[in-house]
């Protein structure tokens, strides 16, 4: 057997715990290939939003680039420590320092090399469907077919292989310093029982609930100035809450002994409590990690949804049109080109027109909105909402629903001149988004005609239609091209301006999922390593216990429980988290992401749930063919 064959069986025979390792390593060289394909297609050459895709791909990709180096290393690192009994047999067998490096490094490079042969190999195959995907979530306003990426396999190729062959001379070098009775006596060792400083742990408790607090509290800009001081004091908080505070739990836990000696709870817990030492930094990285890839997508997706409902809600009808100065012979020739585009497409769309007039208000430098509440009315109506009432002399301030927008009180408090020499003050108020730009007073007809000459008119259309979102965007699009000229008159059309909307961030949205997923997957890798890194000495641990009778229900109870903290620990805490980390994003805005933030923290749990019970299957599985 030459030394390259001991090498590769090496791999083989280690083939359970490389697994993790080897299929991170193709995830991450696919969705980094993924994005190269996207960045070097042809069709993403031309246009504005095609080149601004292109640059978000490319910086995707260097996120990805650096994530991956970071992760390779880790996870080789972690791999090694698994390895050191071994390494010291081999070492007392003959086998020299140099050799023990050179035997690693071809290890590492031939798992990098089938990671980046089957990374490119899997984005070829799905590459199309891949494009498919990108078409409706990029709107580019072009087909994506597919291509050979020859400067896409080469990139990558490139890329990888200098990735995995610096990480592979780095953790050749790292088994320098070891020692031969150190290698050999490294299962032996003894780890200690870890000890809880209660300081650190009312430390935990602490930061993590003022930055918890801090990050609920403020709201508008308050959040963007919190940013930063909030992350930095949760993240130390959740340290400790791994390394000290879970250990003083687990204390409290054996110190009550109807808990402690309950069952299995004895075995659970005096085995939990000397693998936290170890765990602790695994669950720490894993929760800011999962906490990253959580709260992005739950931003992303969230301010998408914020955007999109701000439009809907600001524009509740289809189209609008409205002109700043009376000009009836433009007025007419306007309306009926976009009465005559719509019949031509075949768009049934209502149409009503009223007249914005502005009075001159006692301490207002410039003139108010004043609407007939007929004229309001029909326009709520058309929108969907109802009609208000306002008494014979009452007058209504109009404000925004949205309380994004900070509302000017001086309306309320104002007096409104009448020609009689008297004048009328606001007595309700009326929340409604039906007005563009919202603010104004509705006054009843009957007192409408008491206000004299208006210093200006502004005659207002609006349409509302059923047709198809696209329809209407298509339409948006052609009459918007023909009609707006500068700033008069003013045309808008919701569904063509919601297209462009999606089409400028489809790009963000898309990088974003797939670096979360990247990161995620990530995550779930680290604990697959950190629970078969600890496989042969459970075997040996479930072995004995078996001897002193321990059933095979027991056995899968505590194997249930052992995996289940290990999974779901980190996990918890990273959502909780992210929970929190959305709240603050919504308080920003002053917009709710609750219906955002369940899909979100569901879709997460769910493939968490599933990764969980795959791997207890199998771990499950490894241990009982011990016994």
């Amino acid at each position: 057997m030459t030394f390259r064959q001991f090498a590769f069986n090496n791999v083989l025979r280690n083939k359970r715990l490389y697994a993790a390792y080897f299929l991170s390593s193709l995830f991450s060289v696919m969705v980094f290939f993924t994005f190269a394909v996207f960045a070097f297609h042809p069709s993403l050459g031309q246009g504005a939003v095609a080149q601004s895709v292109s640059i978000a791909l490319t910086t995707a990709e260097g996120i990805i680039f650096v994530f991956a180096f970071f992760y390779v290393l880790y996870s080789m690192g972690a791999f090694l420590k698994t390895r050191k009994n071994e390494f010291g047999l081999l070492m007392m067998q003959g086998m020299s320092p140099v050799q023990l490096r050179a035997m690693v490094f071809l290890e590492n490079m031939l798992i990098g090399f089938f990671s980046i042969i089957g990374g490119i190999v899997l984005g070829l195959v799905f590459g199309k469907l891949i494009l498919l995907i990108a078409e409706n979530v990029l709107i580019i306003g072009t087909d994506l077919d597919f291509y050979m990426p020859i400067k896409a396999i080469l990139l990558t190729f490139i890329a990888f292989a200098l990735l995995f062959l610096f990480i592979s001379f780095f953790t050749a070098a790292i088994l320098r310093s070891g020692k031969l009775i150190d290698l050999i006596k490294s299962k032996k060792r003894s780890k200690g029982e870890p000890a809880a400083s209660k300081w650190l742990v009312g430390l935990a408790v602490l930061l993590i609930g003022g930055g918890y607090a801090a990050a609920l509290i403020v709201d508008g800009m308050g959040v963007v100035f919190a940013l930063v001081p909030v992350v930095v004091v949760v993240i130390v908080g959740t340290y400790f809450l791994f390394t000290q505070l879970s250990v003083f739990v687990i204390h409290r836990l054996k110190a009550n002994r109807s808990v402690f000696w309950k069952k299995t709870n004895m075995l659970l817990l005096s085995d939990l409590s000397f693998r936290m030492k170890d765990n602790a930094r695994t669950f720490f990285m894993v929760a800011v990690v999962s906490t990253v890839a959580f709260s992005a997508i739950g931003s992303l997706y969230g301010f998408k949804s914020l955007l999109n409902d701000s439009i809907k809600q600001q524009n509740p009808f289809s189209m609008t049109y409205t002109l700043f100065e009376e000009d009836s012979q433009t007025e007419q020739q306007d309306v009926e080109q976009i009465n005559h585009y719509l019949q031509g497409q075949g768009i049934e769309a209502h149409q009503e027109k009223v007249n914005f007039t502005y009075f001159t208000i006692d301490n207002f430098e410039t003139p108010e909105r004043i609407l007939k509440l007929s004229d309001f009315n029909r326009l709520a109506v058309l929108a969907g909402e109802k009609e208000i009432v306002i008494p014979k002399n009452g007058v209504a301030v109009m404000e925004m629903k949205n309380n994004a927008f900070p509302v000017d009180k001086s309306l309320r408090s104002s007096s409104i001149p009448l020609t009689s020499g008297e004048s009328v003050k606001p007595n309700q108020v009326v929340q409604t988004d039906v007005i563009p730009y919202t603010r104004g007073f509705i006054v009843p007809d009957s007192l409408f005609e008491k206000l004299g000459s208006p210093v200006r008119t502004e005659p207002f259309y609006a349409w509302q239609s059923k047709a198809s979102f696209q329809k209407m965007a298509d339409a948006g699009k052609v009459l918007g091209g023909k009609l707006q000229k500068g700033e008069q008159p003013s045309f808008f059309a919701t569904d063509w301006e919601l297209y462009e909307l999606n089409a400028g961030y489809g790009p963000t949205l898309f990088v974003g999922l797939f670096i979360g997923m990247v990161f995620f997957v990530s995550a779930g890798s680290i604990l697959y390593f950190r629970l078969y890194s600890d496989l042969d000495e459970d075997k040996e641990k479930f072995r004995a216990i078996a001897k002193m009778g321990l059933t095979e229900q027991e056995l899968k109870k505590v194997l249930n429980q052992q995996i289940a903290i290990l999974f779901f620990s980190p996990i918890i805490v990273a959502l909780l988290h992210g929970i929190v980390a959305l709240t603050a994003l919504s308080n920003m805005f002053y917009q709710p992401f609750f219906v955002e933030c369940i899909y979100v923290l569901v879709i997460f749990a769910a493939i968490q749930i599933v990764y969980f019970f795959i791997v207890r299957y199998f771990y499950s599985k490894q241990i009982k063919s011990a016994l």
